[in-house]
């Protein structure tokens, strides 16, 4: 009855807020609502998850990078301004624990760990087909120098920006479009059986 009253949908309050697009739960996030915070957490917390599995070759700390990364989001949000943007913003503190990490534990990626999952409906073949391929990739990116590797990361798995990648590890422009360049013509040439 209480639901009813304040007009919420049957769902409650955060279930109008689930459909709301990102914006909106940023800004209602920003203000204080911890609710709407909570929608950014479920929301978000997949693509964080496999970027960081990524990133730390599947490591137990996966978990503990996304957590660490929401403490410092949830006490960073009057730092976001551009609310349509909350999703590259959490990418990129995700990818600052991230490297912080690696760069403590002096880790490199390794994507042959990695179980993708596949759709429901696909057939064992086609399970195993995709399980050789990511273990391909990680083996060609194993195959990249440091640099290289990371920029692709952090663009193709971590979805950054040119420029938010250039900010976060402190690069020009320039390069990274280099870095990415040259990363890109290598992983083609060495998954070429796979095309």
């Amino acid at each position: 009855m209480i639901r009813a009253a304040a007009g919420w949908p049957a769902g409650g309050p955060s279930g109008s807020l689930d459909a709301a697009d990102d914006r909106i739960v940023a800004g209602r996030a920003v203000d204080g609502d911890t609710a709407a915070f909570a929608v950014l957490v479920r929301r978000f917390t997949p693509l964080m998850r496999a970027y960081t599995r990524r990133m730390l070759n599947g490591s137990a700390d996966v978990d503990d990078v996304v957590q660490e990364s929401f403490i410092t989001a949830w006490e960073r949000l009057p730092e976001l301004t551009d609310l349509e943007r909350v999703k590259s913003w959490l990418m990129r503190i995700t990818s600052r624990k991230a490297i912080d990490r690696l760069r403590r534990d002096r880790a490199h990626v390794d994507l042959a760990d990695v179980d993708p999952e596949g759709p429901a409906s696909a057939t064992p073949p086609q399970q195993a087909q995709a399980r050789s391929l990511v273990e391909a990739l990680g083996d060609a990116l194993e195959t990249l120098p440091a640099a290289q590797r990371e920029t692709w990361l952090l663009r193709e798995v971590g979805e950054l920006s040119y420029d938010d990648i250039a900010g976060e590890l402190g690069l020009p422009l320039a390069t990274v479009r280099g870095l990415l360049a040259r990363a890109r013509k290598a992983l083609i040439v060495r998954m070429e059986q796979w095309r």
